[in-house]
């Protein structure tokens, strides 16, 4: 990374000028032309760009670095109001959903420090195509594919340290000044910033970056061969500007068509690992039959560690959040049953029982996109408290095999 930064910040690139907004780069590509925008997501001065470029009439084609789940959620404002909590508990969604309103934390609060509204070039982007007639191109990679791209490429420890950031992400009140905004467009801060963020996770820094620039370079070369665009104006993060040029210029994707299928694929779980909990299953069984074959009391003292530790922890994680008390007690007793089986979890019980007994109002819906900015405001919410009691019962009771299966291995061996 350190040496295709200097070998980017060193070039001399035809037809490229930096304007105070950022970096603008037009390339050349036979009979038509893309140029690319770097943008901030929360500056002002990104979308007046964008405007003004719309505004010169050069353009026959708009694509901006949104998905169609991202899309929609900007043309569609209530569309977080439509969520089905029933169904996003049913197929395990959660952790999805919960992800993205952390992400979209620091962003909103970075947007409302500076008086405008997060993603402000997307939006002008859009209305302002629309106005002038032109299609409106979704170059980015859903959103959702990326999330689970990231998580299949993570150890567990790092998945731990994802979740601890976005955590971070919500309760941190650091604030980003105008001048900083700016300055990170110029290429300079932002390029180092990623070069690091590269060499120390990696295994972050591909899915999040590099697979998108290669994504959304393939979606512009589909479109232009497609369509043949004469000049397509293409609005996206200052971050990824230095990659997507590159791919271009070198003209590295001969088939984009098959480089989006293959960077669409989610990742199968290793094949043996999808046995792990039943192996666990089985040894926590074996524990039990031991215990009971030795004496009973044993036995019976293991059986009591199982449903203590387990139903404790599990209901630890629901009081956290402030659940109904129906749902504590849920989470205590479903934990050492449903942890003997994996198809099923305590979280899952938990959250429909919330949801049952704390259905969710329009104004929870309503807020929840500013509510999900502080640590505060997902407490309070009622939509963002289920989430919140699904993840922690759960995290209680994975906490809980292990520590149990510990006591039940302690005992075993002291009999």
């Amino acid at each position: 990374m350190p040496e295709l930064k200097q070998e980017y910040l060193d070039s001399s690139i035809q037809n490229t000028h930096r304007v105070e907004t950022g970096l603008l780069k037009t390339i050349e590509m036979g009979s038509h032309k893309i140029t690319l925008l770097g943008t901030a997501h929360v500056s002002q001065a990104s979308a007046d760009k964008v405007k003004e470029l719309i505004a010169t009439g050069e353009f026959d084609a708009v694509a901006i670095e949104l998905c169609p789940s991202r899309h929609n959620a900007i043309v569609n404002p209530d569309l977080l109001s439509q969520m089905d909590l029933f169904q996003i508990i049913r197929k395990g969604q959660v952790s999805m959903v919960a992800a993205s309103l952390a992400l979209g934390a620091f962003q909103q609060r970075t947007a409302e420090k500076l008086g405008i509204e997060p993603g402000a070039e997307m939006k002008t982007a859009i209305k302002d195509a629309a106005a002038a007639k032109l299609p409106v191109l979704l170059i980015d990679r859903e959103i959702g594919i990326t999330l689970k791209r990231i998580y299949h490429q993570m150890p567990w420890w790092r998945r731990v340290e994802l979740y601890g950031g976005l955590l971070t992400s919500i309760m941190s009140r650091e604030t980003v000044s105008a001048e900083e905004i700016e300055r990170l467009k110029e290429g300079d801060v932002l390029e180092s910033a990623f070069s690091q963020f590269a060499e120390n996770q990696k295994h972050l820094f591909k899915p999040l970056i590099s697979e998108r620039d290669e994504y959304m370079s393939a979606r512009l070369l589909k479109e232009n061969a497609e369509n043949h665009y004469k000049h397509t104006l293409a609005v996206v993060g200052a971050g990824h500007m230095k990659g997507i040029e590159r791919i271009l210029k070198s003209a590295s994707i001969p088939d984009p068509d098959k480089t989006i299928q293959q960077l669409d694929v989610i990742p199968k779980s290793i094949s043996w690992f999808k046995f792990f909990p039943w192996v666990i299953v089985v040894l926590v069984l074996t524990g039990f039959t031991i215990g009971f074959m030795r004496s009973p009391d044993i036995g019976m003292a293991m059986l009591t560690d199982w449903i203590l530790i387990h139903g404790g922890l599990s209901a630890l994680g629901a009081a956290i959040v402030l659940a109904h008390p129906l749902t504590i007690l849920t989470a205590f007793f479903a934990s050492p049953i449903t942890s003997l089986d994996p198809m099923t979890g305590v979280g899952m019980f938990a959250a429909f029982v919330e949801t049952y007994l704390r259905k969710p109002k329009v104004i929870d819906f309503s807020r929840l996109r500013s509510d999900a900015t502080s640590l505060k405001g997902w407490w309070q919410n009622r939509v963002t408290r289920i989430l919140l009691i699904f993840i922690l019962t759960s995290i209680g009771s994975a906490l809980g095999t292990y520590i149990a299966g510990y006591k039940i291995f302690e005992r075993i061996v002291d009999s």
